[in-house]
């Protein structure tokens, strides 16, 4: 059974007109968690990795379960209020306003390898802002993983167009 068919679509959630991608029935199915880790380590496995930084929230299931596969550390990326040490951060523009992400300002050194893993891209605003924080920070993005791709929504391109590769498992047209 493949990864997609893992994937429950919830119709109209948040709003009318929205297909909802929800992996927690992939993360439920044991064999499914172990498909899209497995699917989401294995371009990286011969590339020296010194953190996976996860974005709040699923990503940081998946980055965790991928960070220790690689033998890498994790690093949290949050919203605002959540992280209790220095951080820095970066504002981004959503559809219906503007959102932030955060990190720890000593979570990614200078030179470090950063491989970033989230659920799910769709506009790719928030990857976007990530990205900008960790090479503020020096670290060296060696890649974008994700589950999905909301292709038409144009977010992987986005990323891509910043000069960095993003790894899919699977794609939703129009959506």
């Amino acid at each position: 059974m493949p990864i997609k068919s893992r994937i429950r679509t919830i119709p109209d959630y948040p709003k009318a007109g929205i297909q909802f991608r929800d992996i927690t029935t992939l993360l439920q199915d044991p064999v499914g968690f172990r498909i899209a880790v497995d699917g989401l380590v294995e371009p990286f496995r011969d590339i020296a990795i010194d953190k996976v930084v996860g974005i709040e929230a699923r990503g940081f299931i998946l980055g965790g379960a991928v960070a220790r596969e690689l033998g890498a550390g994790f690093v949290p990326v949050r919203k605002p209020g959540k992280l209790p040490h220095d951080k820095i951060g970066h504002d981004y523009d959503l559809e219906y306003g503007q959102d932030r992400i955060e990190v720890h300002v000593d979570a990614v050194k200078t030179g470090e390898r950063v491989l970033l893993v989230d659920d799910l891209i769709a506009t790719g605003g928030t990857a976007q802002a990530a990205i900008r924080v960790l090479e503020q920070l020096g670290g060296e993005i060696v890649g974008v993983a994700v589950v999905i791709d909301l292709p038409d929504v144009g977010g992987r391109a986005r990323i891509e167009t910043m000069g960095h590769d993003v790894v899919a498992l699977c794609t939703f047209e129009g959506d």
